[in-house]
């Protein structure tokens, strides 16, 4: 696509703008853009680095921003990454990084995709385990249910198939 003002450059800027329920898209490239002026500054410094960053300002532990003064910062014992550099790069360190910044980490994942759980599909040769321990789950809690309901009988079932699947899970 070539930009929609001088017709030559391929465009790169790419804006739409709602006012009022009405869509208004604007492809120009970086010349004309800069031509432009204020309508379309501020855009060519987007990089997805800035964006994570502006994510990672939701910090729990933090007050405004800034770290509370009881509060020491995150620093990978690995690869010495720190939380707040980390929120500037986007990128860790090295492998261990996760493990030691993960709890603040948590609540922007809960943030970006709803749940910290994974709920998808599982391989089926490496997920035996894991099946299990996720049946175990959905068992002890349909258990509750039917114990919270009077539902002895169907109590019952679920106490059986639950020793057998801890059982089974024992002798893997």
């Amino acid at each position: 696509m070539n930009c929609e003002e001088c017709g030559k450059r391929p465009a790169t800027l790419h804006l739409t703008k709602i006012v009022n329920g009405e869509k208004t898209e604007y492809h120009i490239c970086e010349h004309c853009a800069q031509e432009k002026g204020d309508v379309f500054t501020g855009f060519h410094n987007f990089s997805i680095n800035n964006l994570l960053s502006g994510l990672l300002k939701f910090d729990p532990m933090q007050k405004n921003g800034r770290e509370t003064a009881t509060s020491k910062p995150l620093r990978c014992e690995t690869c010495g990454l720190t939380y707040a550099q980390f929120s500037k790069s986007g990128r860790f360190g090295c492998s261990d990084c996760y493990t030691f910044l993960g709890d603040k980490l948590d609540p922007l994942f809960r943030r970006i995709h709803g749940n910290t759980q994974h709920s998808g599909k599982v391989p089926e040769r490496t997920g035996g385990q894991l099946k299990i321990r996720k049946e175990l789950e959905q068992l002890k809690q349909a258990l509750q249910s039917h114990v919270a309901s009077e539902e002895f009988e169907k109590a019952a079932e679920m106490r059986d198939r639950i020793r057998a699947l801890e059982q089974k899970m024992a002798q893997s």
